[in-house]
């Protein structure tokens, strides 16, 4: 079932009034126990060095291990740390929308749990905001395995289906607070983020990272990952380019679908006159392209009505957003 960002606005609204940090750093965990304590830590650490004013919001995603006692444990440590708990593992985007609801930064960090990523690098995301950038994703610097090859193909395809122009669209990133408010997140969509953003036109940077090796906990990395991966892709390609123009996508079926049919239709036609000889399947051919050529095109006129009316909203959408600025 499509998804829209389930944060709700009124709250969105609320913690934009008592915003009273430069940055929330969200971080989902399934099944991290051994990770929390020295992850807290680095945070820690991070805050103290850099001076940054910031919280960070951990999401218990129906963790079957001693995550959430664990984050508990900390956050009586740690000032700067507030957790959220799911009931069932719910998916990284549901975690992530979680903890963007929750949250009260000007500026929103995702970053994973595992530890193969440091809190240490984000004030180097943070600089990158400050100089102007709406979006900075993390470009990891290390060795994953075949893990390695699988980034490579997606964010290959990522750059020539949407052309933005950073190596990794898979990683830690920070972005404008404002930046929720403009696009729907869907299950899995988070990888996407990055490239919804640059559609609206918001300027997107990258800094380096470096990736380390996981210490503790199993990866959550699966097979399935890569066809679900793919097939978003596609989705999201659709969303952001046929589905502003749908009745040029449909349409076009539409028509080539007839002018096959047609011509199929004349061919069968001469044979009849000309050969006197008939062939059933080429009729039955005739029939089912004129009839798919007439429902694109009945479904690309739908699809822009539908368009139509997703841009209203939008459109109301923003003008809300801007009173509330």
């Amino acid at each position: 079932m499509t998804k829209g960002i389930l944060i709700k606005k009124s709250s969105m609204a609320e913690n934009r009034k008592e915003n009273s940090y430069k940055i929330s750093v969200v971080v989902p965990a399934y099944n991290e126990e051994e990770n929390i304590f020295p992850l807290m830590e680095e945070f820690s650490k991070m805050f103290s060095e850099s001076k940054l004013n910031g919280e960070v919001i951990l999401v218990d995603d129906g963790s079957t291990d001693g995550t959430f006692l664990k984050a508990k444990e900390c956050q009586e440590k740690y000032n700067f740390l507030k957790v959220e708990v799911h009931k069932r593992n719910r998916g990284k985007t549901d975690a992530l929308i979680t903890g963007f609801s929750k949250a009260r930064g000007k500026i929103f960090v995702f970053w994973d749990a595992d530890l193969q990523y440091l809190p240490e690098e984000i004030p180097k995301f943070i600089e990158r905001i400050d100089e102007g950038y709406d979006v900075v994703c993390g470009w990891k610097q290390g060795r994953y395995g075949i893990k390695r090859f699988v980034s490579f193909v997606y964010n290959f395809l990522s750059r020539i289906l949407f052309r933005v122009e950073v190596h990794d669209l898979n990683s830690v990133k920070a972005f404008r607070r404002e930046i929720m408010d403009e696009f729907p997140l869907r299950k899995d969509w988070h990888r996407y983020m990055v490239v919804m953003a640059a559609d609206k036109g918001y300027k997107i940077g990258e800094v380096k990272v470096k990736l380390y090796p996981r210490r503790f906990g199993q990866t959550k990395y699966g097979f399935w990952r890569i066809p679900v991966g793919f097939l978003d892709l596609l989705s999201v390609k659709f969303q952001l380019s046929f589905m502003k123009k749908p009745l040029l996508f449909f349409g076009s079926l539409g028509i080539g679908l007839f002018f096959l049919g047609t011509l199929v239709g004349i061919i069968a036609l001469i044979l009849r006159i000309f050969l006197q000889e008939g062939y059933r399947p080429m009729l039955y051919l005739v029939i089912l392209c004129m009839l798919s050529g007439i429902s694109f095109f009945a479904l690309g006129f739908l699809a822009e009505s539908i368009a139509g009316l997703k841009e209203e909203i939008a459109s109301l959408k923003e003008e809300k957003r801007e009173r509330r600025f």
